[in-house]
């Protein structure tokens, strides 16, 4: 089983076709969201997709993460006796938050032809180690709450980016995710054949 989750995701299969950004005019990811919507629609495209990643600890706090074809090192600072050879978990998340807003804001302003000349997400994340290290069972092992600021470069009306964020925040994957109950189900196995 574990070897088909892999060959499954060893490659993303895309719903519509791959070009280039900016190879389709001034609002290419107007057409990405038309036509994937259309495929959706029409019952062409592949739905839902599954996403994969796997991890594997080196020594210490360092782990070494596969997704796709990327390879990513996350450890602890040198404060929490890790050696700083990577970003926190915790910060991971955060900046899939922070990419998956702008991403999110690039679609749908594209959609609805609203022009964003930059934009760029800052958030902070409040943690408190009573939960991570079962101290205190009334705090949380994750953050406590996350807050930031999304910024825009546009000229378009402050009501037309209200609407658009409130579009954005409805739309935004990662941001569901954090949101919403997701359910996540762990099992253990003693064997690495099928993993590695």
């Amino acid at each position: 089983m574990m070897n088909d989750v892999r060959n499954e995701c060893s490659r993303p299969d895309l719903s519509v076709e791959e070009t280039e950004p900016g190879s389709s005019g001034d609002k290419p990811f107007k057409i990405l969201y038309e036509t994937t919507r259309a495929a959706l629609k029409d019952g062409t495209a592949k739905t839902p997709i599954k996403v994969c990643v796997s991890s594997e600890s080196q020594s210490g706090f360092r782990s070494h993460i596969r997704i796709r074809n990327f390879e990513i090192i996350s450890d602890q600072p040198f404060g929490f006796k890790g050696t700083n050879a990577g970003t926190k978990p915790s910060e991971l998340l955060l900046a899939g938050l922070a990419a998956c807003q702008e991403m999110t804001w690039r679609l749908y302003a594209d959609a609805m032809d609203i022009d964003l000349r930059r934009i760029s997400v800052e958030l902070e994340g409040i943690q408190d180690l009573n939960g991570f290290l079962g101290t205190n069972e009334a705090v949380p092992a994750g953050f406590q709450s996350i807050n930031g600021t999304v910024f825009i470069d546009s000229d378009t009306s402050d009501a037309e980016l209200e609407k658009l964020q409130q579009i954005v925040d409805a739309h935004c994957p990662v941001l569901d995710d954090l949101i919403r109950k997701v359910p996540v189900a762990l099992e253990i196995s003693r064997s690495f054949n099928d993993h590695t």
